[in-house]
């Protein structure tokens, strides 16, 4: 596996940066839209324990006293959210409305209930609902809130568990926890008494005794703290830690959790960068090039170009004329509209004004003839009508600027590939070739056409051209395939549509 530099692992970030700012806007859009909405939650805790020692002796209740373990307080802990003991809770309390959010709400939050309640009473305004079906409606609805915000948990090797309810008002909080569990204790007492009277008998003393004791915890339904005393009292769970207000909101603080989203974000977006980076299959680097295809890399022409941008490619490709004897070249693509014409013209325009060498563009590309275009000259006379014989060679090839020359794809009603593999293309090619230095000859992409396997045999070598972020490395590999199988002599490759990630401040340090 190639080793990456530090600046290979910069330019992912800067090449998918787009993918990193969109996934950190969005962490923290949402983020921020979340705490805007969130109104301050406060949690009260009563601890609980269960000594399973109850006034009548039964099967059930030995068992109790033998079972000493986090069963029992799962067991028992349960109960504290069964309906006889909420809906004391609810009788106790009253049943809150349906908006009471709203009161600690922020205004934006205040907004969102207020529809949502003014939606549900919209619904419960039906004539076809009854007022007792109303009330109900809002009774069930303040029983299953309470259950929602009522939270038991045992504790760990112990016959303790934790009651914690929750509220927008602190007070309310502790004053709900408070009176959650002496409900809870009442509920014990009253079986221990269905227990008791069964057995005993409404006169007997333990019977009054429990009658007492919850009769006097139900006066104490208050929520208010309670000597530690009369809060143990006598049921078989004792509370032994009442529920004090809360001083501060439940969860993490808003500036904490900003911090750690902002975090966040940034990491999220820098693994999805390297995530598309991975599954990104085009080429991204001069390196692609060598690596997936295994052939020469003559060079990168910027997406945006000048015309001195082609100097370097053109260097190159002036070197390997002048080393190997090569004098015609094909231009062509995996792919189509890669810009090739372009590419040809930017390199024969370079090599005629710096090298002064005798350049011919020829245009072989039936599929999509576009020299002429490139050049704005016109396209009556071209290579197709020099191959037919209706217009001498001479005549057809245009001078465009010092040195350098064109001969257009001209227009035939024959078959263009058949006047491609016939012999007059090849002594064409013969012929210009000992009149110019080099002649470079712009051929349909690979995918479309089979016309650069006909002239392979007739030229001296082939250029591929690639371009970055948009050719994939399998499509490119399968089309320089066929030319493999020909025996081609593949010149190499140019990497096209080349960007600069990087800022240069930042290139030159790392």
């Amino acid at each position: 596996m190639e080793d990456f530099t530090m600046r290979d692992y910069v330019k992912v970030l800067f090449r998918q940066k787009w993918v990193i700012i969109v996934t950190f806007v969005t962490v923290m859009v949402t983020v921020s839209i979340g705490l805007l909405l969130r109104t301050p939650v406060y949690e009260a805790t009563v601890k609980m324990l269960i000594t399973g020692e109850k006034q009548a002796a039964s099967p059930y209740y030995r068992e109790l006293v033998s079972y000493q373990n986090i069963g029992a307080a799962i067991t028992q802990s349960e109960i504290v959210k069964a309906n006889p003991v909420v809906e004391l809770v609810i009788r106790t309390i009253g049943i809150k409305p349906l908006d009471y959010e709203s009161r600690f709400a922020n205004p934006v939050k205040r907004l969102i209930v207020k529809f949502r309640t003014w939606q549900i009473e919209k619904r419960l305004a039906d004539p076809k609902i009854t007022e007792e079906q109303r009330k109900s409606y809002y009774y069930r609805s303040a029983i299953e809130d309470l259950k929602d915000s009522v939270k038991v948990e045992p504790m760990r090797d112990t016959n303790l568990f934790t009651i914690t309810v929750k509220d927008y008002n602190p007070m309310a909080a502790a004053a709900l926890a408070n009176i959650l569990s002496r409900a809870y204790a009442i509920f014990d007492l009253q079986q221990q008494l269905a227990e008791m009277q069964i057995k005993y008998g409404d006169k007997n003393l333990a019977v009054t005794q429990l009658r007492d004791s919850i009769n006097k915890l139900t006066k104490n339904l208050t929520g208010q703290p309670l000597p530690d005393v009369e809060a143990i009292g006598p049921a078989s769970v004792k509370i032994i830690e009442q529920a004090q207000p809360p001083l501060k909101p439940s969860g993490m603080p808003d500036s904490l959790t900003f911090i750690l989203a902002l975090f966040m974000a940034l990491f999220l977006g820098v693994m999805l960068a390297f995530a598309f980076e991975y599954m990104d299959q085009t080429f991204k680097a001069p390196s692609d090039v060598t690596r997936s295809l295994g052939i020469p890399y003559l060079g990168s022409i910027p997406r945006k170009f000048k015309q001195d941008s082609f100097k370097d490619v053109a260097d190159q490709i002036y070197f390997e004329v002048k080393d190997n004897k090569l004098k015609t070249l094909l231009f062509t693509a995996a792919l189509p509209e890669e810009g090739v014409t372009t590419v040809v013209n930017g390199i024969a325009a370079q090599m005629a004004a710096k090298a002064h060498y005798r350049v011919l563009m020829i245009d072989a590309n039936p599929v999509n003839a576009s020299l002429h275009k490139a050049l704005n000259i016109p396209n009556k006379e071209g290579l197709f009508e020099v191959l037919e014989g209706k217009v001498p060679l001479e005549r057809a090839i245009v001078t465009v600027g010092p040195h350098l020359n064109a001969l257009t794809a001209g227009k035939t009603l024959l078959n263009p590939a058949t006047l491609l593999e016939s012999n007059k293309m090849a002594d064409m090619i013969k012929q210009v070739a000992g009149k110019y230095d080099a002649v470079l000859i712009d051929c349909a992409n690979l995918m479309e056409s089979k016309d650069v396997l006909s002239l392979i045999a007739h030229t001296d070598g082939v250029v591929l051209l690639v371009n970055e972020s948009k050719t994939r490395k399998q499509v490119a590999k399968a089309a320089i395939v066929p030319l493999e199988q020909k025996k081609a002599r593949i010149v190499g490759a140019i990497l096209g549509n080349r960007t600069f990630a990087i800022p240069r401040a930042i290139y030159e340090r790392v």
